[in-house]
Protein backbone atom coordinates (compact mmCIF):
# COMPACT_ATOMS: atom_id res chain seq x y z
CA UNK A 1 0.00 0.00 0.00
CA UNK A 2 2.67 2.45 0.77
CA UNK A 3 3.43 5.07 2.91
CA UNK A 4 0.20 7.80 3.44
CA UNK A 5 0.82 11.21 1.94
CA UNK A 6 -1.61 12.76 3.82
CA UNK A 7 0.59 14.98 6.08
CA UNK A 8 0.41 18.32 5.82
CA UNK A 9 -1.19 20.23 8.72
CA UNK A 10 -1.31 23.97 7.86
CA UNK A 11 -2.24 25.54 4.24
CA UNK A 12 1.38 26.33 3.33
CA UNK A 13 2.31 22.35 3.08
CA UNK A 14 -0.21 21.77 0.92
CA UNK A 15 0.39 20.46 -2.73
CA UNK A 16 -2.43 19.04 -4.89
CA UNK A 17 -2.18 15.33 -5.13
CA UNK A 18 -1.66 13.99 -8.48
CA UNK A 19 -0.52 10.54 -7.76
CA UNK A 20 -3.02 8.80 -9.72
CA UNK A 21 -4.54 11.32 -11.55
CA UNK A 22 -4.34 10.14 -15.38
CA UNK A 23 -2.74 13.39 -17.40
CA UNK A 24 -3.17 11.17 -21.33
CA UNK A 25 -6.33 9.96 -22.71
CA UNK A 26 -7.05 6.64 -23.89
CA UNK A 27 -10.42 7.43 -25.24
CA UNK A 28 -9.22 10.51 -27.10
CA UNK A 29 -13.28 10.78 -28.93
CA UNK A 30 -14.48 11.31 -25.22
CA UNK A 31 -14.45 14.25 -22.39
CA UNK A 32 -11.99 13.86 -19.54
CA UNK A 33 -13.78 14.17 -16.19
CA UNK A 34 -12.59 14.28 -12.63
CA UNK A 35 -15.55 13.38 -9.90
CA UNK A 36 -15.08 15.68 -6.83
CA UNK A 37 -17.15 13.87 -3.70
CA UNK A 38 -17.27 16.91 -0.80
CA UNK A 39 -18.55 15.88 2.58
CA UNK A 40 -17.73 15.60 6.47
CA UNK A 41 -16.17 11.70 6.03
CA UNK A 42 -16.24 11.50 9.90
CA UNK A 43 -15.65 8.61 9.11
CA UNK A 44 -15.45 7.62 5.52
CA UNK A 45 -17.42 4.67 4.77
CA UNK A 46 -18.14 1.73 2.03
CA UNK A 47 -20.90 3.67 0.67
CA UNK A 48 -18.47 6.44 -0.11
CA UNK A 49 -16.04 4.28 -1.73
CA UNK A 50 -18.74 2.07 -3.85
CA UNK A 51 -20.18 5.35 -4.84
CA UNK A 52 -17.07 5.98 -6.64
CA UNK A 53 -17.36 2.69 -8.51
CA UNK A 54 -20.96 2.64 -9.05
CA UNK A 55 -20.80 6.00 -10.92
CA UNK A 56 -17.73 4.97 -12.81
CA UNK A 57 -19.96 1.85 -14.10
CA UNK A 58 -22.68 4.51 -15.15
CA UNK A 59 -20.49 7.05 -16.73
CA UNK A 60 -18.90 4.27 -18.74
CA UNK A 61 -21.99 2.61 -20.20
CA UNK A 62 -23.81 5.66 -20.57
CA UNK A 63 -21.83 8.65 -21.72
CA UNK A 64 -19.16 10.15 -23.58
CA UNK A 65 -17.01 10.79 -20.71
CA UNK A 66 -13.59 9.39 -19.91
CA UNK A 67 -12.38 9.20 -16.08
CA UNK A 68 -8.96 10.77 -14.95
CA UNK A 69 -9.64 10.49 -11.48
CA UNK A 70 -11.44 10.78 -8.32
CA UNK A 71 -11.45 12.89 -5.33
CA UNK A 72 -12.46 12.62 -1.85
CA UNK A 73 -12.68 16.87 -0.58
CA UNK A 74 -13.62 16.42 3.57
CA UNK A 75 -14.31 19.41 4.52
CA UNK A 76 -12.62 21.84 7.46
CA UNK A 77 -12.94 21.71 11.29
CA UNK A 78 -14.92 24.83 10.73
CA UNK A 79 -17.72 23.16 10.07
CA UNK A 80 -18.56 22.46 13.80
CA UNK A 81 -20.77 19.46 13.26
CA UNK A 82 -21.33 17.29 15.98
CA UNK A 83 -19.57 14.18 15.83
CA UNK A 84 -16.90 15.40 13.74
CA UNK A 85 -13.35 14.14 14.28
CA UNK A 86 -10.75 16.40 13.60
CA UNK A 87 -9.67 17.25 9.96
CA UNK A 88 -6.50 15.49 10.97
CA UNK A 89 -7.92 12.24 11.59
CA UNK A 90 -10.80 12.46 9.23
CA UNK A 91 -8.06 13.23 5.97
CA UNK A 92 -5.72 10.11 7.40
CA UNK A 93 -9.17 7.54 7.23
CA UNK A 94 -9.95 8.99 3.75
CA UNK A 95 -6.74 7.75 2.43
CA UNK A 96 -6.13 4.58 4.46
CA UNK A 97 -9.52 3.84 2.79
CA UNK A 98 -8.14 5.10 -1.05
CA UNK A 99 -5.23 3.10 -0.10
CA UNK A 100 -6.45 -0.17 0.60
CA UNK A 101 -6.41 -0.74 -3.37
CA UNK A 102 -3.57 -0.59 -5.08
CA UNK A 103 -5.45 0.20 -8.27
CA UNK A 104 -7.87 2.35 -7.00
CA UNK A 105 -8.12 5.30 -8.47
CA UNK A 106 -9.52 7.82 -6.06
CA UNK A 107 -7.23 10.53 -3.92
CA UNK A 108 -7.84 12.70 -0.87
CA UNK A 109 -7.21 16.31 -0.75
CA UNK A 110 -6.54 17.83 1.94
CA UNK A 111 -7.50 21.81 0.56
CA UNK A 112 -10.93 22.47 2.17
CA UNK A 113 -10.08 20.52 5.32
CA UNK A 114 -6.73 22.68 6.11
CA UNK A 115 -9.17 25.98 5.31
CA UNK A 116 -9.72 28.19 8.35
CA UNK A 117 -13.13 28.93 7.33
CA UNK A 118 -16.13 26.87 5.95
CA UNK A 119 -15.55 26.46 2.27
CA UNK A 120 -18.44 26.61 -0.05
CA UNK A 121 -18.86 23.57 -2.47
CA UNK A 122 -18.89 26.19 -5.37
CA UNK A 123 -15.29 27.36 -4.29
CA UNK A 124 -13.98 23.84 -3.68
CA UNK A 125 -15.06 22.65 -7.33
CA UNK A 126 -13.53 26.25 -8.20
CA UNK A 127 -10.36 25.36 -6.61
CA UNK A 128 -10.01 21.64 -8.63
CA UNK A 129 -10.79 23.69 -11.90
CA UNK A 130 -7.59 25.76 -11.27
CA UNK A 131 -5.32 23.24 -10.27
CA UNK A 132 -6.37 20.68 -12.67
CA UNK A 133 -7.08 23.34 -15.58
CA UNK A 134 -5.17 26.00 -15.09
CA UNK A 135 -1.94 24.76 -13.33
CA UNK A 136 -1.79 21.40 -14.78
CA UNK A 137 -3.03 21.70 -17.95
CA UNK A 138 -5.52 19.76 -18.18
CA UNK A 139 -5.56 16.27 -19.92
CA UNK A 140 -3.74 15.59 -23.20
CA UNK A 141 -5.09 13.23 -25.80
CA UNK A 142 -2.81 10.91 -28.06
CA UNK A 143 -2.01 13.32 -30.42
CA UNK A 144 -0.74 15.94 -28.04
CA UNK A 145 -3.24 18.60 -27.83
CA UNK A 146 -4.60 19.21 -24.58
CA UNK A 147 -8.15 19.61 -23.60
CA UNK A 148 -9.67 21.32 -20.63
CA UNK A 149 -11.21 18.51 -17.69
CA UNK A 150 -14.62 18.32 -16.72
CA UNK A 151 -15.18 18.53 -13.37
CA UNK A 152 -18.22 17.66 -11.74
CA UNK A 153 -19.43 16.86 -8.29
CA UNK A 154 -20.26 13.09 -7.32
CA UNK A 155 -23.36 13.08 -4.33
CA UNK A 156 -26.13 11.07 -2.85
CA UNK A 157 -30.00 12.39 -4.02
CA UNK A 158 -30.08 14.16 -0.58
CA UNK A 159 -27.91 16.34 -1.28
CA UNK A 160 -29.38 17.60 -4.67
CA UNK A 161 -32.75 16.96 -2.70
CA UNK A 162 -31.47 20.11 -0.50
CA UNK A 163 -30.25 22.36 -3.31
CA UNK A 164 -34.41 22.29 -4.30
CA UNK A 165 -35.56 23.89 -1.33
CA UNK A 166 -35.34 27.40 -1.11
CA UNK A 167 -33.05 29.39 0.38
CA UNK A 168 -30.79 27.14 1.51
CA UNK A 169 -28.56 27.25 -1.57
CA UNK A 170 -28.06 30.83 -3.26
CA UNK A 171 -28.84 30.78 -7.03
CA UNK A 172 -25.21 31.86 -7.62
CA UNK A 173 -23.68 28.73 -5.87
CA UNK A 174 -26.31 26.48 -7.61
CA UNK A 175 -25.10 28.16 -11.10
CA UNK A 176 -21.61 27.61 -10.69
CA UNK A 177 -22.16 23.82 -9.44
CA UNK A 178 -24.70 22.55 -11.64
CA UNK A 179 -24.20 25.03 -14.23
CA UNK A 180 -20.31 25.39 -14.82
CA UNK A 181 -19.85 22.00 -12.99
CA UNK A 182 -22.50 19.40 -13.16
CA UNK A 183 -23.46 16.55 -10.86
CA UNK A 184 -23.56 12.99 -10.67
CA UNK A 185 -26.18 12.19 -8.67
CA UNK A 186 -26.87 8.67 -6.71
CA UNK A 187 -30.40 7.60 -6.08
CA UNK A 188 -31.46 7.24 -2.10
CA UNK A 189 -34.36 5.63 -0.56
CA UNK A 190 -36.72 8.19 0.89
CA UNK A 191 -35.69 10.92 -1.37
CA UNK A 192 -38.07 11.94 -4.25
CA UNK A 193 -35.26 13.10 -6.75
CA UNK A 194 -37.76 13.63 -9.45
CA UNK A 195 -39.08 16.05 -7.48
CA UNK A 196 -36.29 18.03 -6.78
CA UNK A 197 -35.40 18.11 -9.87
CA UNK A 198 -38.23 20.17 -11.59
CA UNK A 199 -36.90 23.41 -9.54
CA UNK A 200 -32.94 22.45 -10.99
CA UNK A 201 -34.33 22.00 -14.38
CA UNK A 202 -32.68 24.57 -15.58
CA UNK A 203 -29.46 22.69 -15.54
CA UNK A 204 -30.88 19.04 -16.18
CA UNK A 205 -28.50 18.42 -19.16
CA UNK A 206 -25.81 18.44 -16.30
CA UNK A 207 -27.29 16.59 -14.00
CA UNK A 208 -26.81 12.42 -14.10
CA UNK A 209 -28.96 10.19 -12.02
CA UNK A 210 -28.31 6.82 -11.84
CA UNK A 211 -29.90 4.01 -9.61
CA UNK A 212 -27.71 1.99 -7.35
CA UNK A 213 -27.48 -2.02 -8.09
CA UNK A 214 -28.81 -2.61 -4.80
CA UNK A 215 -29.62 -0.24 -1.86
CA UNK A 216 -27.14 0.72 0.88
CA UNK A 217 -27.73 2.42 4.35
CA UNK A 218 -24.65 2.50 5.31
CA UNK A 219 -23.65 6.12 6.88
CA UNK A 220 -20.89 8.12 8.89
CA UNK A 221 -23.83 8.47 11.47
CA UNK A 222 -24.24 4.89 11.78
CA UNK A 223 -20.36 4.11 12.47
CA UNK A 224 -20.38 6.69 14.88
CA UNK A 225 -23.67 4.82 16.27
CA UNK A 226 -22.25 1.40 16.70
CA UNK A 227 -18.44 2.44 17.62
CA UNK A 228 -20.31 4.01 20.65
CA UNK A 229 -22.08 1.64 21.65
CA UNK A 230 -19.32 -1.17 21.02
CA UNK A 231 -21.45 -3.06 18.22
CA UNK A 232 -19.61 -3.94 15.49
CA UNK A 233 -18.68 -1.64 12.12
CA UNK A 234 -17.01 -4.51 9.98
CA UNK A 235 -18.45 -4.11 6.31
CA UNK A 236 -19.60 -0.27 7.18
CA UNK A 237 -15.90 1.11 6.60
CA UNK A 238 -12.46 -0.78 5.48
CA UNK A 239 -10.42 -2.81 7.55
CA UNK A 240 -7.80 -0.14 7.93
CA UNK A 241 -10.10 2.52 8.85
CA UNK A 242 -11.60 0.49 11.55
CA UNK A 243 -8.09 0.28 12.95
CA UNK A 244 -7.33 3.18 13.09
CA UNK A 245 -11.03 4.31 15.13
CA UNK A 246 -9.95 1.58 17.44
CA UNK A 247 -6.39 2.84 17.77
CA UNK A 248 -7.10 6.78 18.31
CA UNK A 249 -10.33 6.10 19.97
CA UNK A 250 -12.37 8.22 17.62
CA UNK A 251 -16.06 8.28 18.26
CA UNK A 252 -16.32 7.08 21.94
CA UNK A 253 -18.78 10.20 23.08
CA UNK A 254 -20.27 12.60 21.07
CA UNK A 255 -18.28 15.92 20.63
CA UNK A 256 -17.27 18.77 18.29
CA UNK A 257 -14.62 18.55 16.52
CA UNK A 258 -11.04 20.46 17.65
CA UNK A 259 -9.71 22.85 15.76
CA UNK A 260 -6.76 21.63 13.49
CA UNK A 261 -4.26 23.54 15.51
CA UNK A 262 -4.64 21.66 18.79
CA UNK A 263 -3.78 18.38 17.54
CA UNK A 264 -0.89 17.12 18.91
Amino acid sequence: MGSLPISVQSPSDYSFPKNRLKTTQNEPSKDPLVLVACGSFSPVTTLHLQMFEMASEFIKSTTQFEIMGGYLSPVSDAYNKQGLASAVHRLRMCDLAVNEKSDSWLMVDPWEALQPKYTLTAEVLDHFGHEINDNLGGAMKPDGSRVPVKIMMLAGADLIETMSLPRIWSHEDLQCILGDYGAFVVSRKGTDIEEALKSLKKWKENIYVFEPPSMNDTSSTKVRAYVKKRQSIGNLTPDPVIGYIEEHGLYQKDEISPKMADEG
